[in-house]
C-alpha cells in the first residue's frame, strides 16, 4: 500500500488559514475602555481662592499672581520664535524659549500670547528696546 503524497501535499496547500477575529475585537476594546477610564480629559483644573483671581481673559497676569518687586519678569512660550514689540521686531531678545518683559508693559501695556509669538503694545514712554530683554537664564 503506497501514501499517496501528491494529493495530501494538494490538500495541504489548498487549505485556507482560520483566522478567528473574535478574541482580537475582546482585547482591543479591553485596551479601549482602559484608556478611556485612565485618560484625563480636563485641560487644567484652576482653583480660585477669592473674586481677584478669576481669569479675565486678557492674557496678562493678575497682581495676585505676581509676586516681587522685579523690573522684568521672564515670559515663557513653547517653541517660541518671534517677538513684537509696537510693530517692531525684537526676536532677539529670545533666549530659550523665553523673553524678558518689563513690569510696566505688563501692567500698563497690552501682551498678546499666541503659540510661537509675543505681541507686545507698550505704554507711552517705553521704548521697544526697554519693554523687551533677553533673560539670562
Amino acid at each position: 500500500m503506497a501514501i499517496d503524497v501528491k494529493k495530501h501535499k494538494k490538500k495541504f496547500l489548498d487549505q485556507k488559514p482560520n483566522i478567528n477575529l473574535v478574541p482580537f475585537i475582546d482585547i482591543l476594546f479591553t485596551i479601549m475602555i482602559f484608556l478611556v477610564v485612565t485618560s484625563n480629559f480636563s485641560a487644567m483644573e484652576m482653583q480660585a481662592d477669592d473674586a481677584t483671581a478669576q481669569d479675565t481673559g486678557t492674557g496678562k497676569p493678575n497682581a495676585t499672581d505676581i509676586s516681587g518687586d522685579q523690573e522684568y519678569y521672564v515670559v515663557p512660550v513653547a517653541n517660541l520664535h518671534k517677538v513684537t514689540v509696537n510693530g517692531q521686531d525684537r526676536s532677539d531678545a529670545i533666549s530659550g524659549s523665553s523673553v524678558g518683559v518689563q513690569a510696566r508693559v505688563i501692567d500698563e501695556g497690552q501682551v498678546i500670547i499666541k503659540p510661537g509669538e509675543i505681541i507686545i503694545t507698550t505704554p507711552p514712554g517705553i521704548s521697544p528696546d526697554v519693554a523687551v530683554q533677553r533673560p539670562e537664564l
